[in-house]
């Protein structure tokens, strides 16, 4: 299946076009053809119209998250509705009619610039098509979202991380929906051939209470405790937090106690139904090359020099981090970021290994990439 994404470098683009390419990267492992030509497309390719239909050439479903949400008034109400027409525009070039999941918003209901911009785009593709999801979106955070720019949990991220205090709205609430899970619901949306309004519920949340938790998380994890993510929001909340302070705040320096008798220190705190391991990398050789959807992971070097790198999913930039095990220091896989470990020195190096729940064969999260 050809499936277009829009705004591919956006929160959503990025958590789809992240989600098809895991399951290009399990179908390669399991010496399976891909399931998926992924075609990203980004706003500059919406200037030229024979680019964008040559990029929209055979595609079976486009997502539409390519979008403008702030700016001033009148170009706002302008821009989403011409995004729209330009689509189409390319679709009509490139002579397909494939089905179109638009990012729509709860705030196209309201007489509003932004309300009416989203509003009128979605009619202007539903017009084009019959296969057509209005997918309505309550407020979606995430891995990587950018703070300051109309994503208030970012935003919270951000300042916590930076130790200030926000301005925050005590009658302000949130309906809160993960960008993986929206992801999820797009992609399924044409695997099931919904059409229609599509309205996933979010968590309702008081922006003062959701300010409250961040700052819970940020509080155990610089005591080296992670916090129990039973709950999948939380578990999304703490990813993007942590996510967050990848990589400036890399790598984790932890608590040595020395005496006559050798070295102690703490490994990893907290969590619930977590697992530990450890394992020997010789002289040479590599661990990993792959990547997690949303499993917790410390690695922590205890012996022996090596390197760790890491990459965003579906980026170039690779972040290496040289580990020595007479000072031992904490790495925290990001979700959607792969990564490996490398002996880089002439002993074995030991590596210690947490996760935040027991492995599950039957759904392992884990996905063959090279770094």
């Amino acid at each position: 299946m050809k499936v277009a994404i829009t705004g591919a470098r956006g929160l959503l683009g990025w958590h789809s076009s992240a989600r098809l390419h895991a399951q290009n990267c399990a179908a390669r492992y399991q010496g399976n053809p891909e399931p998926y030509e992924l075609v990203q497309i980004n706003h500059q390719d919406f200037a030229d119209t024979s680019k964008l239909a040559e990029a929209l050439n055979g595609v079976d479903a486009v997502l539409h998250f390519a979008g403008a949400n702030r700016g001033e008034e009148t170009e706002i109400e302008q821009a989403n509705p011409h995004i729209a027409r330009q689509l189409v525009a390319g679709c009509e070039a490139a002579s397909v009619s494939p089905h179109i999941v638009y990012a729509n918003s709860t705030h196209a209901t309201q007489d509003t610039f932004y309300g009416r911009s989203k509003r009128i785009a979605g009619e202007i593709l539903a017009q084009h098509t019959l296969r057509y999801t209005n997918l309505i979106l309550p407020h979606v955070f995430g891995e990587c979202a950018r703070p300051y720019y109309n994503n208030v949990t970012a935003t919270l991220i951000d300042k916590i991380w930076k130790g200030e205090q926000p301005d925050l709205n005590p009658e302000g609430r949130v309906q809160l929906l993960h960008a993986g899970e929206a992801a999820q619901i797009a992609i399924d949306a044409v695997l099931k051939g919904t059409i229609g309004d599509l309205i996933p519920q979010g968590r309702d949340i008081s922006v003062v209470d959701l300010f409250k938790k961040l700052s819970g998380f940020h509080a155990l994890y610089k005591d080296n405790i992670f916090p129990n993510v039973d709950d999948a929001l939380d578990l999304a909340l703490f990813n993007s937090y942590r996510t967050a302070g990848f990589p400036e705040h890399y790598p984790m320096r932890l608590k040595v106690n020395r005496d006559q008798r050798g070295v102690l220190f703490e490994t990893a705190k907290g969590g619930n139904q977590s697992q530990s391991f450890l394992s020997t990398t010789f002289p040479g050789k590599m661990r990993g090359d792959h990547f997690h959807l949303d499993l917790i992971e410390r690695f922590l070097v205890v012996s022996g020099k090596a390197v760790i790198r890491i990459r965003r999913v579906l980026d170039d930039e690779v972040h290496s981090f040289q580990i020595d095990g007479d000072s031992p220091v904490a790495i925290d896989m990001p979700p959607l970021h792969t990564h490996h470990i490398e002996n880089a020195g002439n002993e074995d190096v030991i590596t210690f290994f947490w996760s935040h729940h027991l492995f599950d064969p039957s759904n392992p999260d884990t996905y063959a990439d090279p770094v």
